[in-house]
């Protein structure tokens, strides 16, 4: 998330007024992240938010960089892949334990390293064992030209009906960051499929900065399921805004335009980016917490209330959240219409988790909890989050 080389400008502020809400939750040594800051979220609706999450202070981080290598198939030497950062993992419930994908990075090549897809697995979702080996990287392939040398980012993964997983994940060459889709049976074999958008207009997007695919999905007994709506499959994505995009095939995808008399919600930002014609789905908001960027969280969740998208936010206190340091990353939700996924229904005023543990104030990049993977195990979701960019963590609460 931190490759963004953009300043998000000023918008519209689309209000909503919410009471808070919470929600009673018990782990030893274990931090209440909406404590103080539920107050600030202002709701007249409290059932469609996913609220009261508990970091889980007993444990974090739960995975820190470590000392694992490979022989690297570009450069056929020795690499040690994840000794600089790991960060910002997918989640993927199997055989009664949490599967880990998640960003690890060296020490070589571009000034941040070469980011790769390492795996890890769990019996209790706090305690991991990894594999050796990254299980989806750069190689020598048709795909370097968009991976090499930045890497593979920032996964998101689902499965369909026949259990296939579906990774989405963002491609950086050094330049431009790319949302690509690789599909695995396993979870240890992946097969790359190149540009999420390489089909779309006539390849119009494929060399514009995208990154951040969450798609919509049914979460059922720890499976995340993409669920179409109205026919096609629905994507979030996007690290300015949040974007939308359908598909028939979760390979495939076209992103959702604007109608030709309709206006941009930010104009000045949309042609900034060289992307005017995309229909912004969830903006930015002046004197808030999300001034500087909104981008996709783990895969959208099909509630009985809409499709409820939790998202991650950057701050400029110039415009935005004055009481949050210069970049603060926290994270929010929104729920959106069933029938019409462009469409909000609710938003929080506020964050409901923010950096304010070391290890999420100080690191590559630093005031960070940028939530990515959401899992319902064991009668209780856990929601894993990067901190700084260097490390995961992890925070909990009851499924009611």
């Amino acid at each position: 998330m931190k490759n963004n080389p953009l300043a998000i400008l000023s918008t519209v502020l689309i209000l909503f007024f919410y009471s808070s809400c919470s929600n009673n939750i018990s782990e030893k040594n274990t931090t209440q992240t909406t404590n103080k800051d539920s107050a600030l979220i202002k709701d007249s609706s409290t059932n469609w938010a996913l609220l009261g999450f508990v970091k889980v202070d007993s444990a974090n981080p739960i995975l820190t960089p470590g000392t694992n290598s490979f022989i690297d198939p570009i450069i056929n030497k020795k690499v040690f892949w994840e000794e600089k950062d790991v960060f910002n993992p997918a989640i993927v419930v199997k055989d009664n334990k949490i599967f880990m994908l998640y960003r690890a990075q060296d020490k070589i090549g571009l000034p941040g390293g070469t980011s790769r897809i390492g795996l890890a697995e769990s019996s209790d979702g706090i305690h991991f064992t990894r594999h050796a080996a990254p299980v989806l990287f750069p190689e020598n392939d048709e795909y370097k030209k968009y991976e090499w040398q930045g890497g593979i980012e920032d996964p998101r993964v689902v499965e369909d009906s026949s259990g296939v997983y579906y990774m989405m994940y963002t491609a950086f060459d050094g330049k431009v960051a790319r949302l690509l889709v690789a599909t695995s049976k396993d979870l240890l074999h992946w097969q790359k499929k190149g540009s999420v958008f390489a089909k779309a207009y006539n390849g119009k997007y494929i060399n514009k900065w995208s990154k951040s695919g969450s798609v919509v999905s049914t979460y059922n007994n720890g499976k995340i399921i993409a669920t179409k709506i109205n026919g096609k499959y629905w994507m979030y994505w996007g690290d300015q805004f949040i974007w939308c995009a359908t598909s028939d095939d979760l390979i495939n995808w076209l992103p959702v335009e604007m109608m030709k008399d309709e206006k941009p919600i930010v104009p000045l930002r949309n042609e900034a980016l060289n992307m005017p014609d995309l229909k912004i789905v969830i903006p930015t908001r002046a004197k808030k917490f999300d001034s500087d960027l909104v981008e996709s969280g783990p895969p959208a969740m099909i509630t009985n209330q809409g499709i409820l998208l939790m998202f991650n936010s950057r701050n400029i206190p110039a415009i935005g959240d004055s009481s949050l340091s210069e970049g603060t990353y926290a994270a929010s939700q929104v729920l959106l219409d069933k029938n019409d996924p462009t469409k909000i229904l609710h938003r929080l005023d506020n964050y409901f988790i923010k950096p304010d543990k070391p290890y999420e104030l100080n690191g590559q990049v630093n005031h960070v909890c940028f939530i990515e993977g959401l899992a319902q195990f064991n009668g209780k979701y856990f929601l894993y989050y990067g901190t700084a960019d260097s490390k995961i963590g992890v925070a909990v609460r009851d499924i009611k």
